[in-house]
C-alpha cells in the first residue's frame, strides 16, 4: 500500500502525510512540481521529528511515477471529488497506490484517465471537500483495515 500526492500545494498537507507515513507504515510518493520549494530541510520542518521514520519518494514528474516499478505491483485509486465509487464499497489490495490530487486543482484529466478506479469519500450534503491529509488517512484507514495492513505494535500510553 502506497500513498501518492500529485503536485501537493500546501506543505503542513506534506507534513502531516508524512506523519501518517510514518506511524503506519506507508510510503509517501510526491509527484512533483510542488506549489512550494520541496528542499530537504523543508520536508524536515514540514514533518518535524516524524521525518525521519517516514518513507518519502520524489517523483520529478507524473510520466517518472508512472514508469515507477511500483505501479507494476498493483493499481492506481484516484480519490476524487469526480469519482465513481464510493471508496467504502470499494475492494482494496496490499499494492494498490492511493492518489491524491492537488489542493488547488485536483488532478488533471491524464491522471484522471490513467486510473484503474476513481473513488470517492461521500459527504454531507452541503460539504465541499475534505482536508487533502484527512481524506488520505480516512482513504488509508479502510485500505489497511480490508487488507489487514495496520501495524502490529502493541498501544502506547
Amino acid at each position: 500500500m502506497r500513498l501518492a500526492l500529485f503536485q501537493p500545494d500546501i506543505p503542513q498537507n506534506l507534513g502531516a502525510a508524512l506523519r501518517l507515513s510514518a506511524c503506519l507504515g506507508v510510503p509517501v510518493e510526491v509527484i512533483e512540481p510542488c506549489g512550494f520549494p520541496l528542499s530537504d530541510a523543508g520536508v524536515r520542518r514540514a514533518a518535524m521529528d516524524y521525518g525521519a521514520l517516514a518513507e518519502m519518494v520524489r517523483r520529478p514528474s507524473w510520466s517518472d511515477f508512472l514508469s515507477a516499478p511500483e505501479r507494476k505491483a498493483g493499481r492506481l485509486l484516484l480519490f476524487t471529488t469526480k469519482g465513481a465509487v464510493p471508496f467504502h464499497d470499494f475492494e482494496f489490495r496490499p499494492g494498490d497506490t492511493l492518489l491524491f490530487g492537488r489542493e488547488s486543482a485536483g488532478v488533471p484529466d491524464e491522471a484522471h484517465a490513467a486510473a484503474d478506479a476513481r473513488l470517492f469519500i461521500p459527504l454531507k450534503p452541503g460539504a465541499r471537500s475534505l482536508n487533502l491529509t484527512v481524506s488520505a488517512a480516512i482513504a488509508l484507514s479502510e485500505a489497511l483495515r480490508q487488507t489487514k495492513g495496520f501495524p502490529t505494535a502493541a498501544p502506547t500510553g
